[in-house]
């Protein structure tokens, strides 16, 4: 490339250099030998520095510099390797203007380098220099973002309309002064710490403030942006502020969270006063300073809620409350109290037209509120509340309560965007908090069906002495089905029986019922263990083809069951069970074991037979009946539960509600997943003092023998005013035995509290109960002894059968 100088300035008349001229852009250029001085000079170099050519030609390119080149350039320059870069020059006028060079080295004709010196010169239809100038003035001005200049003490060297209108002072007013000057404050004060960092470190800082402009009565959040203003040489100069108004997208961004928490933490339970504390805790302090939650009392009550809104004066009861401070906790009601609004006063208004509302506290409705309730006035007072909020709760067309906000530090009152968030909240607690409703209206349902089918209290008998305890579940899962009974039988006998239903809720505890039924049925007739399990075998698979055919019935129908007969007078027991945990068996000397007892399937499955064994129980000993939910926990094995629960049986209290208690508290730390049923029982023995017995030969004779046993026994006793009675009802037991039973047969007398005549003998016909004609010569025995006594019956046994009656005895 070849440079001529016409005179007029040096035109390039080669390719293009480093830079293509466009439309908007011509090149400058200059050409300086290797010592620096310029040779040759274009008339773009004239536009952009304003000096012709016959002024800078034979002068030092370092003249026109308004500092030294970077030692990066030199290094460049004295290697000979191009070099690019922004350099600071002095226009003919005396300004400075920054000029990007770039610098090409090129030979000589004379075997010397020559460097080439472009830079781009803004030209064509673009704007020109005080077009741009006026631009961005412009910009600066009606950008409606607050922008500040400061030099490197931090103080305003420009500003523009927004951020004088935020400051509340005109821009002259600003320029030589630091903001502080005008408005100290902790927000303008850790901005001149920010901007002394941004000027000592160079780099940009972004944070996100609130603080009230000047003038406004409301604080705004503002994302504020610190940069460093630097030269061509990287070097800092001075800052910038930039403020930009982001109240609305954050406070909808903090809406949308505190939504999304709402939803994360209330109702985590179904448990109504948990989750209307929840509700409570999420309302304060992003919300309001206090809230208060009443809810009416049918939902506590767990009854069904009034046909349409509440009218004239409303009882709630607070339910919960939360607090900013424990000062202001101290000014509200306690929880559980009863919370009475008149009907004029805001909280009845809102409930009554189920539209939220806001108040001031000077507001006239909150004035003749207080002016009936001076106790409320008095708290409204002390809590220094200056803005409330009443929300209505309601849930799938039902109101279920009301919330209260108040604000005391939040300088702003509740506005519409606030009211919209407490509803959104409240709508989603509503839900939750009837959801909790109906669980615990139907588990209240359950558990009052279920503890109607189960026994308050056990029956006087003289077998055993009997305690137990009872726990419905304590989780989700509901009541269950199971179910425990002591039943009285002949002979001074009981049976102890304990059951589990499979599946919770209201259809468990009916089948529980309906099975506690037919135990007690079965065991009327005094049927042994194994057989009585046998038959509720087949009560099991009956319900639950029943259950399959109808669709509103889910789950399968199945049970487990241990029944138990003991004997006070053999003190024989005997037991079976059907899927069942092993009773356990504590010995007088206190030590504790598990009766090993055959294991069958439980109820439900049919086909398999159930399996007896008898045991021989000496007096006062303890035996324990159980469910599954006592040996079953998380975390723990089985074999290990029913160690704990052996040892928590060794050598036990003496009192058996206390036995109950330590045992329940020892296996039981928290409320038990499953229902648990315990029954224990302490075995009694019938002395020689109370039993009286005789063989009887199989001979017509020997009924008056009998009959003279029997009163003289009676006379023992000091029963004589019961003597006829008893003559009448063995006189027709022994002669029915000797007629139609076969030897040997047995005759019985026990007294304990109630007189009990029983005959044994080895036939396996049993009598039964039949109206005599008026010819007949027989078939009135019978009749009579179920005229005299009160209850008669026949139990079998391994051979033979037993007849027995209940007579009672002269008051």
């Amino acid at each position: 490339m070849s440079l001529q100088d016409n005179g007029a300035g040096i035109r390039p008349d080669g390719p293009p250099g480093p830079y293509t001229t466009t439309s908007t852009t011509a090149v400058a250029v200059a050409i300086a030998d290797e010592r620096g001085v310029i040779t040759g000079w274009s008339e773009e170099a004239r536009s952009l520095l304003g000096y012709a050519s016959g002024e800078v030609v034979s002068r030092s390119a370092a003249d026109l510099l308004v500092s030294h080149l970077p030692s990066s350039a030199l290094r460049r320059l004295a290697e000979r390797a191009p070099w690019y870069g922004v350099v600071p020059a002095r226009h003919r006028d005396g300004r400075t203007v920054e000029v990007a060079v770039r610098a090409c080295p090129c030979p000589g004709g004379d075997g010397r380098t020559q460097w080439v010196l472009t830079s781009p010169v803004p030209d064509g239809p673009g704007p020109s220099g005080d077009e741009g100038t006026l631009l961005r003035e412009l910009t600066l001005a009606q950008l409606p973002v607050a922008v500040a200049f400061y030099d490197r003490d931090n103080r305003v060297v420009g500003a523009n309309d927004v951020i004088a209108r935020t400051v509340g002072l005109p821009e002259e007013q600003l320029r030589g002064h630091r903001l502080m000057d005008f408005l100290p404050s902790p927000a303008y004060d850790e901005f001149a710490e920010l901007q002394d960092q941004v000027v000592r470190t160079g780099q940009p800082v972004h944070v996100v403030r609130y603080f009230r402009a000047s003038g406004e009565s409301r604080g705004r959040f503002w994302s504020v942006f610190l940069s460093p203003l630097k030269n061509h040489l990287g070097q800092v100069q001075g800052s910038s502020i930039a403020l930009l108004d982001i109240t609305e997208q954050h406070l909808a961004r903090q809406r949308l969270l505190l939504v999304n928490e709402a939803g994360n933490r209330i109702g985590s339970t179904l448990d109504v006063a948990r989750t209307a504390q929840e509700l409570a805790d999420v309302i304060v302090p992003r919300l309001a300073d206090y809230a208060s939650v009443d809810l009416l009392e049918f939902i506590h009550r767990g009854k069904e809620p009034p046909d349409g809104p509440p009218r004239g004066p409303i009882t709630m009861r607070r339910t919960a409350r939360q607090a900013d401070t424990d000062a202001l906790l101290g000014t509200m009601l306690r929880l559980g109290s009863e919370v009475e609004y008149p009907a004029s006063a805001p909280t009845a208004e809102c409930l009554a037209t189920g539209r939220s509302a806001v108040y001031e506290v000077k507001d006239s409705s909150m004035a003749r509120w207080t002016a009936q309730d001076p106790e409320r006035a008095t708290r409204i007072l002390l809590s220094e509340a200056h803005s409330v909020m009443v929300v209505p709760m309601r849930a799938r067309g039902v109101t279920l309560g009301s919330v209260f906000l108040g604000r005391t530090r939040h300088p702003e009152t509740f506005q519409q965007d606030d009211v919209l968030l407490a509803e959104e909240i409240t709508a989603r607690a509503a839900v939750c908090i009837d959801n909790a409703r109906r669980y615990t209206r139907e588990r209240i349902t359950a558990m009052t069906l279920q503890r109607s089918l189960l026994p308050e209290t056990l029956p006087c008998q003289p077998a055993v002495e009997a305690a137990f305890r009872y726990l419905p579940a304590g989780g989700r899962a509901g009541v269950g089905g199971d179910w425990f009974d002591v039943i009285p039988l002949s002979g001074a006998r009981v049976a102890l029986v304990v059951g589990d239903v499979v599946g919770h809720g209201v259809p468990a505890s009916a089948t529980m019922g309906r099975l506690r039924t037919a135990v007690r049925t079965l065991a009327d007739i005094d049927l042994p263990p194994d057989e009585l399990l046998t038959h509720l075998d087949d009560v099991v698979i009956r319900l639950a083809s029943e259950a399959a055919a109808d669709a509103d019935i889910a789950g399968d129908i199945g049970a487990t069951c241990l029944y138990a007969v003991y004997d006070p007078v053999s003190r024989r027991c005997s037991l079976a069970r059907a899927g069942h945990p092993p009773p356990v068996v504590v010995s007088p000397d206190g030590e504790a074991s598990f009766l090993d007892l055959p294991a069958s399937p439980p109820l439900g499955l049919g086909g398999l037979p159930f399996e007896a064994c008898e045991v021989e129980l000496p007096e006062g000993s303890l035996l324990a009946l159980y469910t599954d939910g006592l040996i079953e926990a998380r975390g723990h094995g089985i074999d290990e539960r029913l160690g704990a629960l052996r040892r928590a049986f060794a050598r036990p209290a003496q009192a058996l509600d206390t036995l109950c208690d330590d045992v329940l508290a020892t296996l039981l730390p928290a409320p038990p997943d499953d229902d648990v049923a315990l029954l224990v029982a302490r075995t009694r023995v019938l002395g020689a003092g109370q039993v009286a017995t005789w063989s009887l030969p199989s001979e017509p004779v020997v009924v008056a023998r009998a009959r003279k046993q029997v009163t003289d026994q009676l006379t023992a006793w000091g029963l004589d005013e019961s003597a006829f009675i008893t003559e009448l009802v063995v006189s027709e037991l022994v002669t029915n035995a000797i007629r139609y039973g076969r030897p040997p047969i047995q005759l019985r007398l026990i007294h304990d509290g109630s007189l009990v005549c029983e005959v044994s003998d080895a036939g396996s016909t049993s009598p039964h109960l039949r109206r005599a004609r008026s010819f007949d010569e027989g078939g009135r025995g019978l009749l009579l002894v179920a005229q005299f006594a009160w209850h008669w019956g026949t139990r079998r046994a391994g051979r033979g059968k037993t007849i027995w009656a209940e007579i009672p005895l002269a008051v």
